[in-house]
């Protein structure tokens, strides 16, 4: 079967999910079946086809399954919403149909990847600001305690969504051209490989930059994630361990500098050693809820829309946690807590599933990685790999106490405009690399090229 045809395929089951997730709502809610659910799933299916037949047009080789999966995580998402308040899942929706648009454009404009490996600085230097940018009066907001969001009127994105990128496409480009140097003109240094400052100066400005999130934005869970990109990166480019070890020190050397000094980063490290303590920081009640929702599930969960999301009608009034929604019982389950909410209503089985999706993402892409000919490519898609796959790490291993809970968003499955659209043009990017490196080389002695 030729991979246009299994990645075809592969999207009826998720046109499935859909339609029997939201059938599956109705039916609880409202104990009766619409053909609101059949509309949906149509729906899906045919933006999802859509997008599928674009990417065998424009890229043939291009992985088959990447577009697929997330397509999957696509569709659990909106039915997890569509549980939690049906205008969620039609305003995901919406975000959906503009990322997979954004994904098409950036396909159709952006012909020759490669380019940007000119405009490294240009684009570090646009990472960067836009990083600060919460921080400038009049258009920053602050949410729990974090600067994460601009609102320019009526348009409010997380501007480090986008910084991801552009940090990414800069490590590529840069330890592509400096990894011989960074291998060869490095120095032991009791025992451990330094790399020359000379060539290692500008790296630093990424570690920089992740402190500076800690500090200023207050921004945990995008420093964890930008700087988990970086040492990847480094470790692919020199295969030096000893760089990651030395990278990893700096960073938690400089974390526990800055918990020491700001509130807010220490509240989180105490929340997380200390959730169920008497007197708690403001906020423990989050972990608290998540960790009580996920041992409610059990191993195969309360059913969709079964488990307990709100409060009864007579205890809502006296809530006084401090969310919008002050009858819900777990907060933020649209954002922070959602995979916490999976676990409840699918159970251990239904959230290991998701997770393991992500790491069929994982592994495709750094696939993409290996397969890659040359240097920059196989970075840049390392790199996305990377960043995607720890920031489902990030937020999943927060809901589980592996590591303190940080904001970031679960890819393609919280709400989040900024998130699912960065993510697509992630994804773009990510398949034009697959592309190029799945082409099919042509044999010199014949002058063809060799079928796929």
């Amino acid at each position: 079967m030729s991979p246009r045809n299994r990645e075809l395929l592969a999207l009826i089951p998720v046109a499935i999910l859909v339609t029997g997730g939201f059938t599956a709502v109705f039916i609880v809610e409202s104990s009766q079946i619409g053909d609101l659910s059949l509309i949906y799933g149509g729906y899906f299916l045919a933006i999802c086809v859509g997008v599928h037949l674009f990417i065998r047009a424009r890229l043939p080789y291009a992985d088959p399954y990447l577009f697929p999966l997330c397509g999957l995580l696509a569709a659990i998402g909106l039915v997890m919403l569509f549980r939690i308040e049906d205008g969620l899942a039609l305003k995901q929706a919406s975000i959906f149909v503009a990322g997979a648009g954004l994904l098409v454009v950036t396909i159709l404009f952006v012909r020759d990847y490669q380019v940007l490996e000119r405009y490294r600085y240009l684009i570090a230097t646009v990472g960067i600001l836009l990083l600060l940018a919460p921080r400038l009066p009049g258009i920053g907001s602050q949410i729990n305690g974090a600067y994460l969001a601009i609102d320019l009127g009526p348009l409010s994105f997380q501007p480090a969504e986008v910084a991801k990128l552009c940090i990414v496409v800069f490590l590529a480009s840069y330890l592509r051209e400096k990894r011989e140097l960074l291998s060869v003109a490095a120095r032991r240094v009791a025992g451990l490989t330094v790399p020359p400052l000379k060539h290692f100066g500008p790296l630093l400005v990424v570690w920089g930059a992740s402190m500076l999130m800690l500090v200023y934005i207050r921004d945990l869970g995008s420093s964890l994630m930008f700087f988990a990109a970086f040492l990847a990166l480094l470790y692919v480019a020199t295969s030096r361990l000893s760089y990651v070890l030395l990278g990893a020190a700096l960073f938690f050397v400089g974390a526990w500098i800055m918990a020491s000094a700001v509130p807010h980063v220490q509240d989180r490290v105490d929340i997380w050693l200390h959730p169920f303590a008497a007197h708690g920081p403001e906020g423990a009640g989050q972990i608290q809820q998540s960790l009580f929702a996920q041992a409610d599930g059990g191993l195969f969960g309360q059913g969709l829309a079964e488990s307990l999301l709100k409060l009864p009608g007579p205890f809502a009034p006296h809530c006084v946690q401090p969310f919008p929604d002050c009858g819900s019982i777990l907060p933020a389950p649209h954002t922070d807590e959602i995979y916490a909410l999976i676990v409840s209503e699918l159970g251990v089985f239904g959230g290991a599933a998701l997770v393991l999706i992500y790491a069929l993402i994982g592994a495709r892409g750094f696939k993409t990685a290996v397969m890659a000919s040359d240097g920059f490519s196989k970075l840049l898609a390392a790199g996305l790999t990377a960043v995607f796959a720890f920031q489902a790490f990030v937020i999943v291993g927060g809901v589980v106490k592996l590591i303190p809970l940080t904001g970031v968003t679960l890819p393609f499955v919280s709400f989040g405009g900024s998130s699912v659209i960065s993510n697509m043009v992630l994804l773009a990017l990510l398949l034009m690399v697959s592309n190029d490196a799945r082409r099919p080389v042509a044999p010199r002695d014949q002058g063809g090229v060799v079928p796929a």
